[in-house]
């Protein structure tokens, strides 16, 4: 791949700058608004942010935020908040922004998502509320849409930044005790809205920081930990309590927080956690990881801070990671930034099938790593020591669609080729955890082991809803938060009935 021109967001502000100036205090046509320019994110050298924790993304400058808020058409019928799974008022908060309105632009995200800065930063926008903006639709290119999350995040970003942040307010004490189990984004958000309807509320985690996936799973250098915990923070400020080291199933189980400990209600949004592997031969040879371990190892327990942090850390020089999503990418950056010389990301389907973002595929790539596509392990190979050495791998070419919609990966046969390697990854998703299920009762997983619920997230065992991972399968963060809204909603319902 040819390396592009680095631009400094000193560059871009200049630019935005100039443009904001020349079309200050005119009245703009759709037209006019379509042929504003996309504003590009500003983002950190790539030789030299691969190798640091530092965030990649640097943010819109002010100007930035105000030309890309003035490509919005303010559509009637705002396609927008559809593909929105949390439904943000996204057109009245973006009309705020093209003022430079940009605390009243937070205050109105909030009313539907109280994690814009976490939001802004990881969710699939392009798949979601970008997906559905008329702006890219009237250009046939979607990556033309208006830049909905990098709003979300200049917005978040500011508040914080300047010390405007405000404690969302929540109604009387209603009495009512909710627990909620996870501290991830489905959590997060049910028990923001619980907390918000005036019912006390506690959230166990099973780990000693709060954040779930957010903290655990997503590196540094997508989202820093301290934007996490400033959004706990401001939960907890809310009243919201929070209980760590908490594993329900193990310290305590969900039968003894409802019928012991007095909690009216609970949701479950434990996310789904445990790695899959490939079946091959060799994968329990030294070097081979879950994404889901080297991650945790990295994120949670700091394995890159070796001046600090007494994490155990696999020193390996030639990385592969076997997957094409979002943790694939991850991951692979990840083994950079732990020291590795190569890293190959091998996929058994073409680019255009991996299911990762775009940008983080671009990212990746200008960082060094290298995508090896239609092939896959088979093998796993070791030396005398039992450590990794390589990997047999198959070739593939694309058959018809599979049940997903992208083409199904057929070997070729007689193409088994070996690949030099110290170390594997395998991030080909989680499942999920059966502890909740297996010390609960009454509580009804299906064949894959996540708990069954209805629209409205309500459980087969009484006063018990769920969303998330956990009831979908592996998703995104804006979806679990979606499920935690529509989990929320019909709790609060239940729990006013009992009055």
């Amino acid at each position: 791949m040819a390396e592009t021109e680095y631009i400094t967001r000193e560059q871009y502000d200049a630019q935005a700058h100039a443009l904001r100036e020349s079309i200050a205090g005119k009245t703009l046509s759709a037209k006019d608004r379509a042929a504003i320019p996309q504003q590009d994110m500003p983002v950190r050298e790539p030789h030299e942010r691969a190798r640091v924790m530092d965030e990649v993304a640097l943010g819109y400058t002010a100007d930035q935020a105000v030309v890309e808020a003035m490509r919005c058409l303010q559509c009637a019928a705002a396609p927008c908040m559809k593909g929105c799974p949390v439904s943000v008022p996204i057109p009245q908060f973006i009309a705020e922004m093209a003022k430079g309105e940009f605390k009243k632009a937070v205050d109105i995200i909030k009313t539907a998502n109280l994690l814009p800065a976490v939001c802004g930063r990881v969710c699939p926008q392009e798949k979601q509320c970008q997906g559905s903006c008329t702006l890219g639709k009237i250009h046939k290119d979607a990556e033309k849409a208006v830049a909905i999350g990098r709003l979300e995040r200049f917005a978040a970003d500011y508040e914080r930044e300047h010390g405007l942040e405000t404690i969302p307010e929540a109604a009387a004490d209603t009495g009512r005790r909710v627990a909620v189990i996870g501290s991830g984004p489905a959590g997060l958000t049910a028990a923001a809205d619980l907390c918000r309807a005036g019912h006390r509320v506690t959230v166990f985690e099973a780990f000693h920081k709060e954040g779930g996936v957010m903290v655990y799973g997503i590196p540094e250098f997508r989202l820093p930990k301290a934007i996490v915990a400033n959004e706990v923070d401001m939960l907890k400020k809310m009243g919201v309590e929070f209980r760590t080291n908490f594993l329900v199933g193990r310290t305590g189980t969900l039968p003894q927080l409802l019928n012991d400990q007095g909690f009216d209600a609970a949701f479950i949004g434990v996310g789904a956690g445990l790695p899959k592997f490939m079946g091959i031969g060799g994968e329990n040879l030294i070097g081979v990881f879950s994404a889901n371990e080297y991650l945790t190892r990295a994120n949670l327990m700091k394995a890159y801070d070796m001046r600090h942090a007494d994490t155990p850390l696999f020193a390996a020089k030639h990385v592969m990671v076997a997957g094409g999503g979002n943790v694939a990418m991850d991951a692979a950056r990840m083994a950079l930034r732990l020291g590795a010389e190569t890293v190959q990301v091998i996929y058994r389907r073409t680019r255009a099938e991996m299911p990762a973002r775009r940008e983080e595929i671009a990212h990746a790539e200008e960082e060094g790593v290298v995508f090896r596509f239609l092939e896959n392990p088979v093998q796993v190979l070791g030396d005398e020591n039992g450590r990794v050495r390589g990997v047999i791998a198959l070739s593939y070419e694309l058959g018809e669609p599979d049940e997903s919609g992208r083409r199904s990966p057929v070997p070729i046969a007689g193409s088994e080729h070996e690949i030099a390697c110290d170390a594997l990854i395998v991030a080909l998703g989680n499942g999920s955890n059966p502890l909740l299920v297996r010390t609960t009762p009454g509580l009804n997983a299906d064949k894959r082991g996540r708990i069954v619920a209805d629209d409205a997230g309500k459980t087969s065992y009484p006063h018990v809803w769920a969303g998330g991972d956990i009831v979908l399968g592996a998703a995104t963060v804006i979806l679990a938060m979606g499920e935690g809204r529509r989990a929320a909603a019909s709790m609060n319902e239940y729990l006013a009935a009992l009055d």
